[in-house]
């Protein structure tokens, strides 16, 4: 699955170097034996992005990628819409991505993440829980799932977040230095850090649909996706 990002992470035109920073020798073995970099880090690091500034730290770039290895279907245009977005952006600390939500399922899980974005694109709040909450259609239908089945529109409500940020490399070392704050914690999400703290981060929408693998419905799903993908090439070419 790394390597399926790690690849993903290089078609993008802006990315020079793709580096896996990893707690796991398995992982830097497999890494290293398919000819891409990877670097060991601490195995102690509170977030993912507390792991990338340890790496971020060795390496010579002004704007870091964080393309998290969970998500093996990340389209190359999204990165290069993040890091736009970033470099264009009025003083935004960071940029990540959100895409529609497409079922109900998603909605209520806590393994999918919600955003909650301002008219101009930065984000409110990011949340595991069903956010902005429909408050109408559920006193009407006494559920969120009853809502969400009557009225299917409404999951137009929601946005998923994406797990990919971009960073200036003098920002991430920065956001290293603080501790974990309270949302954070209770949320387990590493941005709220950087909202915690009064900073601003722009969010725009993906170029096509990913799935972010938290568990092994996900895997199957992203399997079956990528055979797919694979079995069409070859009907093609043959």
């Amino acid at each position: 699955m790394v390597l399926h990002v790690v690849e993903r992470a290089l078609a993008a035109p802006s990315v020079s170097r793709a580096v896996v920073a990893t707690d796991d020798e398995r992982i830097l073995e497999a890494v290293r034996t398919a000819g891409h970099e990877a670097l060991m880090t601490s195995a102690v690091h509170a977030s993912g992005s507390d792991r990338l500034a340890e790496a971020a730290a060795r390496i010579e770039a002004d704007v870091i990628v964080n393309v998290q290895g969970d998500e093996p279907l990340i389209s190359p245009e999204t990165i290069e819409r993040a890091v736009k977005a970033l470099l264009e952006s009025d003083g935004c600390a960071a940029a990540t991505v959100c895409e529609p939500v497409e079922t109900a399922e998603d909605v209520l899980s806590l393994d999918v993440v919600k955003v909650v974005v301002d008219e101009r694109g930065h984000a409110l709040y990011f949340s595991r829980s069903p956010v902005p909450l429909p408050r109408e259609a559920v006193r009407r239908y006494g559920s969120l799932v009853a809502a969400l089945e009557v009225e299917p529109a409404l999951l137009a409500t929601f946005r998923k977040h994406t797990g990919l940020y971009v960073y200036s490399r003098a920002f991430l070392l920065e956001y290293a230095r603080w501790p974990q704050t309270v949302l954070e914690r209770a949320e387990s999400l590493e941005q709220l850090r950087i909202l915690e703290h009064g900073y601003r981060i722009r969010v725009v929408e993906a170029a096509s649909p990913s799935v972010g693998v938290d568990t092994e419905e996900d895997l199957r799903r992203v399997r079956a996706m990528i055979e797919g993908v694979q079995s069409s090439k070859f009907k093609v070419q043959s």
